[in-house]
């Protein structure tokens, strides 16, 4: 009988002699204390990755008294999450940073009013050590239910303020969605553009449809109301508001788009009533989702940001309990050029 090998699994000592550091230096940047230079967090984070280190679950729960989960709440249906690329690398982002710190995320929905009872029972329960949380609409009931639990938590978005509230009391982190608006109606102005309508996002949205709303007007602070119609962040809602658009504004030469795919969904609507792009109507959208970005025709044109590294952020954030208070992360945009304007 063949005698079955074993492949001995990385230690926590093999991770130290690599890195070139202690065994207690190690445990430290797992467990994300504070007290260990950002170079040598990298470089252990490298070493842990190279060697697919895994730590010993079982006996950090019993020193640091945890679950090892985190709870990833959606405020959003799920088969609309899955099919938006954005919430992909957003949750691969949390999933890769939470790996580092020997912590697992578990996924939760709210789609109907009888979730929030289910979740907070779930989040009360000890089930998770903290919570990340995103895609809120006006007036959610999670930021007070997590008040209410005391459970760490951070937010993915800029949270809306509470009626009265002149402060943001949680953690969280977000895109320069009014800077990246901006630079996207600024390139269009440079090309000559004169008529530049906007396919903002949905009003039931946390402050991200709002901001590049702002960013548009920002630059255009007279752009008529005609030039301006709301979409739900889908390909068909924005192929159904560019619709819109040119029915009211058969004359308009540039649009910007709150997001890739329903800049997507306007660049489809152009080509049925047989405008071109760029030479007709220029187009911009926002996100950089590389899956679409670079696969319409043309290309498109759009306000880059970092969503993978605005995951690892959230999951950094809400494990560290290091940032400032009250704790936020802005993460920076930049226009990336393609063919579409």
């Amino acid at each position: 009988m063949t005698q079955r090998s074993h492949v001995r699994r990385p230690t926590l000592e093999d991770v130290a002699r690599r890195s070139g550091v202690s065994k207690s230096t190690v445990s430290r940047v797992i467990n994300g204390e504070a007290r260990v230079r950002a170079e040598v967090v990298d470089r252990v984070r490298h070493v842990i990755s190279e060697l697919g280190y895994v730590p010993n679950q079982a006996a950090r729960q019993l020193v640091t008294h945890r679950t090892g989960a985190v709870a990833v709440v959606a405020a959003q249906p799920e088969n609309r999450l899955f099919l938006d690329p954005f919430f992909d690398l957003l949750l691969r982002g949390i999933r890769r940073e939470l790996a580092l710190h020997g912590a697992q995320a578990v996924l939760l929905f709210v789609e109907e009013p009888d979730d929030y009872a289910r979740v907070a029972d779930y989040l009360g329960g000890g089930h998770v050590d903290g919570a990340i949380l995103f895609s809120l609409r006006p007036g959610d009931r999670l930021p007070e239910m997590i008040d209410r639990l005391a459970l760490p938590a951070v937010f993915g978005g800029r949270p809306l303020l509470r009626d009265g509230d002149t402060v943001h009391r949680h953690a969280y982190v977000d895109g320069d969605n009014r800077g990246g608006a901006r630079q996207a109606v600024q390139h269009l102005v440079a090309l000559g553009r004169q008529r530049i309508a906007t396919v903002a996002g949905p009003y039931d949205q946390e402050n991200s449809a709002a901001d590049r709303l702002a960013g548009y007007h920002d630059v255009l602070l007279d752009a008529p109301a005609e030039l301006v119609e709301r979409a739900d962040y889908t390909r068909q809602g924005g192929a159904d508001a560019m619709a819109a658009l040119l029915d009211r504004r058969p004359d308009l030469d540039a649009v910007f788009a709150a997001s890739d795919l329903m800049a997507a969904g306007a660049l489809q609507t152009l080509r049925e009533r047989g405008r071109r792009v760029p030479e007709d109507v220029a187009v911009v959208g926002f996100d950089d989702l590389a899956s679409i970005a670079e696969s319409t025709d043309p290309p498109l044109t759009t306000v880059h940001q970092d969503v993978p590294e605005m995951g690892r952020l959230l999951a950094r954030l809400l494990v560290r309990n290091e940032a400032p208070q009250p704790p936020s992360v802005v993460v920076p945009t930049r226009l990336v050029r393609r063919a579409s304007a």
